[in-house]
């Protein structure tokens, strides 16, 4: 009876000697897990829209965000915080899937070389980001975050915001043909480092 049974299917010795099949089962397990993990997501609401007050980023602060994706600021800053008092007593509410809606692609994360930035906005003046953004160790001695200055002397690429919104509208973002038709003219002399800051003072500020 054993050795019909060994013989026949799938039994744990046929799995466990062939590397093939246990990667390709391996492989499958975790796909279905996936799905069934994720799909039910899509169907949520309280994950599919926006939270109340939430308006898509303007030009400026679109650039900004595009700035802040191009220097690699999530690989130390964290868009997340977590449903615990430790994390909500030092950075406030903790995110909700709403106030993300219109991020792609969106800046949750664990990695915390510095702080998290998700409610930084408005907690620091305009000249103090400038400041911090030019030379952190201007403000904060300690601080490991390289220097930016460049921002300071480098225009944002204006004929490329239309485009930008236009593919973030494909994709579910509401811009209107109005905000699109002006995406250029709002950017319009205006340095990277002001659309970095203008990106920066809106983080966090639509859920207190």
């Amino acid at each position: 009876m054993s050795n019909k049974n060994s013989n026949t299917g799938f039994s744990h010795e046929k799995i466990e000697t062939n590397n093939f099949l246990m990667i390709v089962l391996i492989l499958v397990v975790v796909a279905f897990g996936g799905i069934v993990e994720i799909v039910p997501l899509f169907f949520q609401k309280s994950t599919t829209e926006p939270i109340k007050g939430l308006k898509p980023y303007t030009s400026l602060q679109l650039a900004g965000r595009n700035i802040y994706v191009r220097e690699g600021c999530y690989n130390c800053h964290s868009q997340m915080i977590r449903p615990f008092r430790a994390e909500t007593l030092r950075y406030g509410h903790y995110s909700v899937a709403g106030e993300f809606v219109y991020d792609h692609p969106f800046q949750w994360g664990s990695k915390r070389t510095g702080p998290d930035l998700h409610r930084v906005g408005g907690k620091y003046s305009d000249e103090w980001q400038r400041i911090h953004l030019a030379n952190p160790r201007d403000l904060v001695p300690e601080s490991l975050m390289p220097a930016y200055p460049w921002l300071e002397k480098t225009m944002v690429e204006a004929e490329s915001m239309p485009a930008s919104m236009r593919a973030l509208r494909r994709v579910g973002v509401p811009y209107t043909d109005a905000e699109i038709a002006s995406a250029a003219e709002d950017v319009k002399d205006k340095t990277e480092m002001d659309a970095m800051i203008a990106y920066l003072q809106i983080l966090g500020t639509h859920l207190k």
